[in-house]
This record gives structure tokens, sequence and C-alpha cells, in this order.
């Protein structure tokens, strides 16, 4: 008989032959690297304010939440977080799921069917597309940021329902989303724009109230709002901001809601910790944007092909997948941990290393990046891109 799962180890090597196999490697409690490549925008994941009230969270709710929000998942901390997040971002009601991948599954396909229209950005993240693949609605994936494609694929529909999909903050180029041309086409043919916050909020915008809070779109009545705990909040879980209507009919229907375990009582405490610390220092997501640009700047001043960031994130353009994660390394020798983007995650070519700023970088741990990433120049000189190749990368930074 032969192995019904032998093909896996022929896929294993052609990923291995391709530059593409991913392995964990897990880090220490304490390490001496410059932390570039993880996503606490703020600084606040370690921050003993945090934790403590993480810990406290824990002996009064205990170290699970027992089961799904409808049973007894759902504690007083749940419904206070939700309604102060809520209100920070300006939205009338929230709902926390267990992950902000399983907050955008959820939200997607309870609102979307068999019979509506879904408009998606090309660059949407992964949770994004795949709630649009599982609502069984009719996808139609736009270019990025391309808002009159857009308006003809709703303007062509049949479905009477239609909703338009994106991420607010993009998290591999950095850019941000048209949020404010992309609901006044919402609001002309009569959709719903859904816009994942999870590079926003505590980034972006007054304070950090997130892309839409900046585009003036708080509170408006087509606009749907995910977003995750996991990176400026520094917890874990995720989260839906809408209209009330929206978050019962998630309660009703959002089957990522309803059949899975609610968040950890220790990851609402220290996410309400972190959005009161946020609010009490709004300062922290000018310091995080400042930082972006800073590195953003000494990867210019290196001669390296650079996204410029409005948020948190910006990408150093590298184009081979086997370079990227030598690069990486050399990163990691320098002192500076970054993140190593390969397809599937980004385009065939357009392998890169991502930048990550938070609030609480030093003058000495930007001085270190530069160093790092001249290194980064000086070994990537023998394997220029081609220049055409180039330019196409570069292109399509601007689309």
């Amino acid at each position: 008989m032969t192995d019904p799962l032998g093909w896996l180890d022929e896929y294993a090597r052609k990923r291995e032959a391709a530059g593409l196999r991913r392995r964990l490697r897990p880090r220490a409690a304490h390490s001496d690297l410059v932390d570039l490549a993880g996503n606490d925008y703020l600084g606040l994941a370690r921050d003993p304010r945090v934790t403590d009230a993480a810990a406290r969270a824990a002996r009064t709710w205990g170290g699970g939440s027992t089961g799904s929000r409808l049973v007894t998942g759902t504690t007083e901390a749940h419904v206070e977080f939700e309604r102060q997040l809520a209100e920070f971002v300006g939205a009338e009601s929230g709902l926390v799921f267990s992950s902000g991948y399983l907050a955008n599954l959820g939200a997607i396909t309870a609102l979307a069917g068999r019979g509506d229209l879904i408009v998606s950005d090309a660059l949407n993240h992964a949770s994004l597309i795949d709630g649009c693949r599982l609502s069984r609605a009719r996808v139609e994936v736009v270019g990025h940021r391309d808002v009159t494609e857009v308006r003809r694929v709703l303007a062509e529909r049949l479905e009477e329902r239609a909703y338009v999909v994106t991420d607010a903050v993009f998290s591999v180029d950095g850019d941000v989303a048209p949020l404010a041309e992309l609901v006044a086409a919402c609001r002309e043919y009569n959709a719903v724009l859904i816009v994942d916050e999870a590079h926003g909020i505590g980034v972006f915008g007054e304070g950090g109230r997130g892309a839409v809070h900046a585009a003036g779109l708080a509170g408006a009545p087509n606009v749907v709002m995910t977003a995750t705990l996991s990176k400026s909040l520094g917890a874990q879980g995720g989260v839906v901001l809408g209209p009330a209507a929206v978050t019962a009919h998630l309660v009703d229907t959002a089957r990522p809601f309803i059949f899975d375990t609610g968040l950890a009582p220790a990851a609402i405490g220290a996410a309400a910790e972190s959005l009161r610390i946020l609010r009490a220092q709004p300062k922290l997501a000018d310091r995080v944007r400042a930082n972006a640009q800073a590195l953003y700047r000494l990867t210019l001043a290196a001669e390296l092909t650079g996204t410029p960031p409005v948020g948190a994130v910006t990408s150093v353009l590298v184009g081979d997948p086997d370079l990227a994660v030598e690069l990486a390394a050399l990163c990691a020798e320098r002192g500076v941990a970054v993140g190593c983007f390969r397809p599937p995650s980004v385009p065939d070519g357009r392998s890169r290393l991502r930048l990550t700023a938070r609030a609480d970088l030093s003058a000495g741990d930007l001085e270190l990046a530069g160093a790092a990433l001249r290194a980064v120049a000086e070994q990537a000189k023998p394997h220029a891109l081609d220049p055409v190749v180039q330019t196409n990368m570069r292109r399509g930074l601007d689309n």
C-alpha cells in the first residue's frame, strides 16, 4: 500500500528548493536584539502595568474563560472592555473574538452570503481573503487601492447586497487605504465598507484611534471595523466594532464567535490596561509613526528600496526569497531582529524585509538599525535586481 501522505515529502522538497520552507524559531524569554520584527507597536506587551493587569484578571476570572461567549465565556471584564474600545474609536458597539483572524472570518461570513457581492482589495490580509471565500458570496478582487475599479464593480452588480473589504493600513507595504473615497463609493452604490484596523488602532490617527477615525468616518452607519488586540494593545484576541445591529447579528450568527471558547480573561485584562495607557498617553501613537519614518530614512540612506510608512510598518524590498532569509540573518548578527516575508505572503519576486517600529525605540536602537541596514545594502550589492524587476517592484508601491 502506498503512503497516502507521501506527497508531503515531495512538496516539502520543492518548497525547500524554492527557498520557501518555513521553520519555527522559538524565542527566549529575553533577547539582546532590537525587535523590529514583532507587532508590539506601543511597547506595552512587557510593560509591568499590562502584565500585572493580566495576572489580576487571571486571578479574578481564572486561567481560561471556561466556555464559549454564549455559555460561560463572557465575563463582566469582556463587556466593559468592548464598551471602552468602541467608545475610543467612535463606534456604537464592540464584540470580542478570540483572535483577529476569527473576528474577520466572523464579520464577513455573518454579513455576506450566497447571492451577495464582496469587492476585495488585491493586497488584503489572508484572514480577510479567507472570510471572503468562506462567505460563499461572489468575490471580485480589484487592484490595490483602486477606487475606480471598486466603483465599476459596484455599479455593474446585480446583487442586492454588496460589501467592500479592505485593510486600513496594509501589513506588508504599510500604506493606507483610501477610506474616504471607498466609503463615498459605498454610499453611492448602497454597499457596506468592512475595514480591518489591525495595523491602524494604536498607531494611526489622533491618539491612535485608527484610520477610520482619522478619515472622519467614526460611527458611520455603513462602516464595520475589525481589529486585533495583539499588536498595539500588547495582548491577544480580536474585535468587531460598528453599529449595534451588526454586533447583535454576529452574536446570533457568527460561527467563529458562537462555537469558539471565549478569549481568556488575562488577555482582556492586558488589552484593557493597554487601552487605558494609550488614552492617558496619546503621544505614544505619534512616537510610533516618527520612529517608522526614521527607519524609512535609514533605509533610503543605505540606498535600499523602501516603502514609505504611514503607520508603524516599512519594508525593504529584496526580490529573491533566499536572499531575504540571508539578509534577515545578517541583521540578527548585527543585533537587530527583522521580519522576512516571502511568497505566498507576498507575490513572487517581491520578497522583503519588514521593519516594524515601536514607540519605545531609543536613539541607540535606531543607530543599530542603521548599521544593520548598511550591512544589508553591502551584502545585497552582488545580487542586484534586474532593472526591469526593480522598476516593476517600485511601481507596485504606487498602485
